[in-house]
């Protein structure tokens, strides 16, 4: 094996287009790296020699070479502001139900994006998640996607009695809407980031209609697993690399990624709200946006938007109904 991945490699003559035609890389090579998520040019092709070894232990000058073979078999090129204006105009938005929390996300929520929302034990994130599940199987006319949902569960959230709630709600066939939202339980963190990269199989090889990808919840499995300062370099790289994931997906197929996340209470903060999203710097960045969720009053929740540009319409009051999720407050 290791002679097979030592192998020199020369720049062949006829244009790469996918990893299997890698100079110097074998069946299994081929294998290892598919499974670790590299599974087209570009992927690899961004990739550090360090990932490349790490997925296949090949030595480093071999991953160099595997690196620079990909890159220049791809036209990497700039993009103008048209085709951008051009792309943006294909961006959906998925309405919630609510007309003040669809405007406080200017319109809903959208394609080709991260939204993270945030907040404590009961404040509405899963709700939002079940009713958002529902919504974007409606036709775009009606604020939906027309398309299908993934649900990645880690924390036993999923149910499918709400589902079909919501469904009734809003005239839908609830057995339909089940069928097209495609759940996995995630059990640890490594079976986590492994359901999102196999969101690319359920595209491109089963011809699910993606549209909306939730996660419910983002960073559970990582807190649990990676305790203490000395972990904290290490948890936060993989929180890194999957998010990366999920927007590359998010950007390739033009779907929506909606994850919940956990909080904590920063105990020297002695005025204003002590609360603060788990997963620091790192969850905060490759957020495209973050709503903050509470309790409001007479049972209703509040959205705020964090770092709005207009900080006056910064909230969104809405309520949760049993019919049809999340409403009007």
């Amino acid at each position: 094996m290791k002679q097979e991945l030592e192998l020199e490699m020369e720049q062949p003559k006829s244009k790469i287009t996918n990893v299997a035609d890698l100079p110097g890389i074998g069946p299994a090579t081929v294998e290892k790296l598919e499974q670790a998520g590299f599974t087209d040019l570009m992927s690899i092709a961004v990739a550090t020699p360090g990932e490349i070894i790490g997925a296949t232990e090949m030595s480093e000058a071999t991953a160099k070479k595997v690196i620079a073979i990909a890159r220049s078999n791809l036209e990497m090129e700039f993009t103008s502001g048209n085709d951008m204006l051009r792309k943006r105009e294909q961006m959906i938005k998925i309405s919630t139900g609510a007309k003040e929390l669809d405007k406080l996300m200017g319109g809903g929520f959208e394609t080709g994006a991260i939204t993270e929302a945030y907040g404590q034990y009961g404040s509405g994130k899963s709700q939002i998640a079940h009713t958002l599940a529902v919504r974007a199987q409606l036709p775009r006319a009606q604020g939906g996607a027309d398309g299908q949902v993934v649900f990645i569960d880690t924390e036993g959230t999923f149910r499918p009695e709400r589902i079909v709630q919501i469904s009734k709600g809003l005239g839908l066939e609830p057995e339909d809407v089940l069928k097209n939202i495609k759940v996995a339980r995630a059990f640890n963190s490594d079976h986590q980031m492994l359901l999102a990269e196999k969101v690319d199989d359920l595209v491109k090889k089963q011809g699910f209609n993606v549209k909306l990808v939730i996660v419910d919840s983002l960073t559970a499995h990582f807190r649990a697993e990676f305790v203490g300062r000395g972990t904290l370099a290490d948890r936060q790289q993989r929180i890194n690399k999957h998010m990366h994931v999920l927007m590359k997906l998010a950007e390739k197929y033009n779907f929506a990624v909606y994850v919940t996340n956990q909080v904590m209470v920063k105990p020297d903060q002695f005025f204003g709200d002590p609360t603060e999203a788990v997963g620091g710097h790192v969850v905060a960045h490759n957020s495209t946006y973050r709503v903050y969720l509470r309790r409001g009053k007479k049972g209703t929740r509040v959205a705020k938007m964090i770092d709005a540009p207009n900080l006056a319409e910064s909230e969104a009051i809405f309520s949760i109904n049993e019919a049809k999720g999340v409403t009007d407050a």
